[in-house]
């Protein structure tokens, strides 16, 4: 199965920052824009009041009765708005089934309660004060209403909530962009780091450098001691695998040549356990350097000139099949891989194709899967049966074993690609026999 670091990603840190800013300023421009306006018309409602209360102190003062009953009040108001009808500024007084009201009002009265508002001539919206007071001369108590239009106040609230949306769309924007800039600037040591692992990636350079926050450099000395690490444990491994290599593979020369020399039955009893001596060490040797393959440091390696010098080693060797491999790459194909390592992920698979294949050998790039390069080998020969096509990958597994070999190549091919955080499928190729799939990584950009 391909492995795919790059799925299921989560948001950047930047993007998690900028969302919070202005989730945060969302709600506070939301909260005042909503709330502020209502303290203001709250304030300014009250101050109406204030003065409606001033007035009705004033008509108390001089509400009277006469000697018939009837109700009058004795001397002008202050504030001439009283006799101007419909000026906005009204009072009514109610005595038992007796009304008296302002010039004001003219022929209408002040309707409507407080849980539903106040009404006034021509439709106006009113701010209403009352009270409730006795006279001597009477039985019934004396209900007082004061108003004033509050339609201009309302206006006025209007254009000020519109004004204070205003300032508070540009306030938020304003501080989102200078959130976003502190954000940048305060995450650019990360990017400065990212670009000094690209560096240390494509093998410009072999340890981070530059000064970080205090924050940071105690991480970039960290990683620095353990791409030293790697580096030395990639150099031992790489050099164990080749001592060893050369340290056995004189006497195991021997050993072959001795036995050689023997009669068949003691010939019959030592060669199998040779050649399973022989497997044991292929087999551990390409481990080991399986084991360095993934270099920190970034490999490139043209796909093509690797096939083609390949293909030219395999048909020396198996001129006498006469097999052709037709090699369809464009020149420019690049991979991630080490050369040594594609040699030999590669050159298992092209030498199993001269092996079984009749006459022809196609290798061609598929397509781009996930930042890996689709490289398929497929032959015309007999191929692999389908429900065997995972057991052959398996150490050791051979379906023939009257061909020449180890069961080890495919194996070691597969764990190999691994290493690269690749994938080998085998199927079927309509060319008749067996297509081999290798997704390799690409350079990234």
């Amino acid at each position: 199965m391909l492995i795919n670091p790059s799925k299921n990603r989560q948001p950047s840190i930047r993007n998690r920052l900028l969302i919070a800013a202005a989730v945060w300023l969302l709600a506070i421009t939301l909260s005042a824009g909503y709330v502020v306006p209502s303290f203001i018309k709250t304030y300014l409602i009250e101050q109406e009041k204030s003065q409606l209360y001033l007035y009705m102190d004033q008509i108390t003062a001089q509400v009277d009765i006469d000697k018939h009953g009837q109700l009058f009040v004795d001397g002008r108001l202050s504030n001439p708005r009283f006799n101007f009808p419909y000026s906005g500024l009204y009072w009514s007084l109610k005595l038992n089934h007796q009304v008296l009201r302002s010039r004001s009002l003219w022929d209408t009265t002040i309707k409507g309660n407080a849980q539903k508002g106040f009404e006034g001539p021509n439709n106006q919206s009113l701010i209403v004060v009352k009270r409730k007071f006795s006279l001597p001369d009477s039985d019934y108590p004396i209900e007082l209403s004061v108003a004033v239009n509050q339609d201009k106040l309302l206006k006025t609230l209007q254009q000020l909530t519109h004004g204070l949306w205003g300032i508070l769309i540009i306030m938020a924007i304003g501080i989102l962009v200078l959130t976003t800039l502190q954000v940048s600037w305060s995450l650019w040591p990360l990017r400065k780091l990212r670009k000094n692992l690209i560096e240390v990636r494509e093998g410009h350079s072999t340890e981070l450098t530059g000064l970080y926050p205090v924050e940071i450099q105690p991480v970039i000395d960290d990683l620095n001691a353990l791409l030293f690490h790697y580096q030395e444990l990639l150099l031992r491994a790489r050099n164990h695998s080749g001592n060893l290599s050369h340290a056995l593979k004189t006497p195991i020369a021997i050993l072959n040549n001795e036995v050689s020399l023997l009669d068949p039955a003691t010939q019959a009893k030592l060669a199998p356990a040779l050649q399973q001596l022989q497997q044991h060490i292929d087999y551990h040797l390409g481990r080991a350097r399986m084991a360095g393959a993934m270099n920190i440091l970034a490999t490139k390696t043209a796909l093509s000139h690797r096939i083609d010098a390949i293909s030219l080693a395999m048909d020396k060797v198996y001129a006498h099949r006469e097999v052709i491999l037709v090699n369809e790459l464009d020149s420019d194909v690049v991979i991630a891989v080490e050369k040594r390592d594609l040699d030999e992920m590669i050159g298992n698979l092209i030498e199993n194709s001269y092996k079984w294949a009749n006459s022809l050998i196609r290798v061609y790039q598929e397509s781009i899967v996930d930042g890996h390069i689709v490289l398929v080998i497929e032959d015309d020969g007999p191929g692999i049966a389908h429900e065997k096509c995972k057991q052959v990958l398996k150490r050791g597994v051979r379906l023939d074993e009257n061909t020449p070999g180890t069961g080890l190549g495919l194996n070691i091919v597969n764990e190999l690609v691994h290493s690269y955080r690749g994938d080998l499928v085998l199927t079927s190729s309509a060319l008749g026999g067996l297509k081999a799939m290798l997704y390799l990584p690409i350079p990234r950009k």
